[in-house]
């Protein structure tokens, strides 16, 4: 199958790129040109690069026309960001493509009444990357079910592989949270650390992908949830690695208000949209329909990016 991917140089595309070229896929992807996959790979020699300003030619009204010039079978977009880039590939493709795998993220959830959060769950996203992604899923499941586009969108949760900082336990992602929890010393969380993030690999993202488009017949016309089999607590995400750099918690809790004074605005303001989230989905779906079977857990995600910052020179 001809297969293009729309910002195959990212966190996901690392992974996603020599998945699909080993399973025999020809791969196209469309990119800036800007960056390097975070991991080398020999598979990516197989790779054919197109070189597309996406933000220029849709103001051109002529991406969806690039992108269809290129005669894929398949389209996985994983830098879709609003519902007006979803509309001008919907319908520059339609009739033209077998799949179109859009990714989404959790966020498009808001706040959580039952958790685990399935994709069932009415949407009420706030912040405007969550509302824009919520907006999009709801454009391109409609296209799917009533005008037979062949959309699919993924859900990730908070992506962490090789090559960059995760999430921490305090929510954001200064890496100075990582060193003082690595020297065993005192870290203060908000509130009473009960909050939760849910990681998911990178590979397991693209592993998502990869099933989504093996399994089209289940997954057109369906969102999917791509995370960990499990969230974290924050409070629990950091006893376990104080245990992990071999030492005994030193964990001590201080009411919002209080806490955000503490830190820089810009981490404040990255721990309170996750703690006002406080994601934990489901997979339930994803794994029954698709196959789904993420192999790392969020701990072992996290504990697998902070080896190679660490071998790296980078924690």
């Amino acid at each position: 199958m001809r297969i293009l991917i729309i910002g195959g140089t990212g966190h996901i595309g690392t992974y996603l790129v020599p998945r699909l070229v080993e399973s025999g896929h020809e791969v196209t992807c469309v990119s800036r040109g800007a960056r390097a996959p975070y991991l080398p790979h020999p598979a990516w020699k197989a790779v054919r690069q197109a070189v597309l300003d996406r933000e220029y030619l849709e103001a051109e009204g002529r991406f969806a026309g690039e992108i269809a010039t290129l005669q894929p079978d398949a389209v996985m977009d994983l830098i879709c960001f609003t519902p007006e880039s979803a509309r001008h590939l919907a319908e520059g493709l339609a009739g033209r493509i077998q799949h179109f795998l859009c990714c989404g993220t959790i966020w498009v959830h808001g706040h959580s009444v039952e958790v685990p959060i399935t994709e069932a769950a009415p949407r009420a996203p706030f912040g405007e990357y969550g509302i824009r992604k919520a907006a999009l899923e709801a454009y391109l499941l409609d296209q799917a079910r009533r005008r037979g586009f062949p959309a699919t969108v993924l859900h990730p949760g908070h992506i962490v592989g090789r090559g960059w900082v995760p999430l921490n336990p305090a929510g954001n992602f200064n890496p100075a949270v990582f060193r003082t929890i690595a020297r065993g010393e005192p870290l203060c969380l908000p509130n009473l650390g009960l909050e939760t993030v849910h990681h998911v690999h990178a590979d397991d993202v693209a592993q998502g992908f990869q099933q989504a488009l093996e399994n089209r017949g289940a997954a057109v016309g369906e969102s999917f949830h791509l995370a960990s089999p499990a969230a974290l607590t924050l409070r629990g995400y950091a006893e376990r690695l104080y245990a992990w750099f071999g030492h005994q918690p030193a964990l001590s809790f201080s009411p919002w208000e209080e806490w955000r004074r503490t830190v820089a605005e810009e981490d404040a303001r990255a721990t309170w949209d996750h703690i006002a989230h406080s994601p934990s989905c489901s997979i339930d779906k994803a794994r029954r329909l698709l196959a789904y079977a993420p192999r790392y857990s969020s701990l072992q995600a996290v504990t697998e990016s902070l080896e190679w910052l660490l071998a790296d020179g980078s924690l």
